[in-house]
């Protein structure tokens, strides 16, 4: 029973790597965190909102109140893959402050993550944001456990009131530099709000080792608080859709998205706004 037990944590370890890549474009190590950019294909380092926040820090300059935000990703329907996430936005004068949380995995191989961002307008048209982040990884056994620490930083550029172009870049430090690697990628997209209700975009994203990755998605309120989301990633080509409402205070979500081989991945959000 003992021998079955160990192959079963191995065979699970396993699984978990290679679904951590092969969901993640080849890089597991940016949580994606947020249910309704999760229904948007993820297209969403252009576009205001919570969780777009620590995909693009640039645009942690349009929330202006104080938010706090929780996030559980139900990755192919395995727990030990499901990832949470805790966020934490503050105003603070002309900018704005974030903080990021995210715990993935399970008892023999954990990942956290742990990010303080900071976003502004630096014109009418331009506004940026750099984040710091902290990630630890534990293994059970005779594994050593790492710590990584790295940045990311993003771009806002809003040429005209309805179009924006967004781009972000994460982990610009060489890998000379560490003991442990962590992938580079950078992300270039471009929106449109093609009225009040509509929101559209493309995204083009590239890792170390990976293959480019183009993504679509948009956005569109059905009803006075009420979204439906869709979306398409070349990366595996995966479908996404969701739902988004609010409710006074409180803004729910829900994503899922889809893996050519794996099944779904369903995601769900809550988010708090105290003005």
């Amino acid at each position: 029973m003992k021998q079955l037990s160990s192959l079963l944590k191995i065979s699970v370890s396993v699984l978990f790597i290679f679904f951590s890549l092969t969901a993640s474009g080849g890089d597991p190590y940016r949580p994606s965190a947020g249910a309704g950019e999760a229904g948007t294909g993820y297209v969403c380092i252009m576009k205001n909102g919570f969780w777009s926040s620590f995909h693009n820090q640039a645009t942690l300059a349009y929330n202006n109140s104080f938010s706090l935000g929780f996030n559980y990703e139900n990755r192919f329907n395995i727990s030990e893959l499901g990832t949470r996430s805790l966020g934490l936005i503050i105003p603070a004068g002309k900018a704005s402050l974030g903080v990021v949380y995210s715990h993935f995995g399970y008892t023999d191989f954990k990942r956290d993550m742990t990010g303080l961002a900071c976003g502004m307008k630096l014109s009418n048209k331009i506004y940026a944001g750099l984040q710091v982040d902290y990630f630890s990884e534990r293994t059970s056994g005779e594994y050593n456990n790492n710590q990584s620490v790295t940045c990311e930083a993003g771009l806002l550029i809003t040429p005209s009131e309805n179009t924006r172009i967004g781009i972000h870049i994460f982990n610009p430090v060489p890998n000379s530099l560490r003991k442990t690697f962590l992938p580079m990628s950078i992300r270039v997209g471009a929106a449109t709000y093609l009225n009040k209700s509509l929101f559209a975009g493309v995204e083009a994203e590239m890792s170390s080792g990976s293959r480019l990755i183009i993504r679509t998605g948009f956005e569109y309120e059905a009803a006075k608080k009420l979204w439906l989301r869709g979306g398409f990633s070349t990366d595996n080509n995966s479908f996404s859709f969701g739902l988004g409402w609010l409710l006074k205070m409180v803004q729910m979500d829900i994503g899922f998205v889809t893996h050519d081989k794996l099944g779904v991945t369903s995601s769900v959000s809550l988010i708090f706004k105290i003005h």
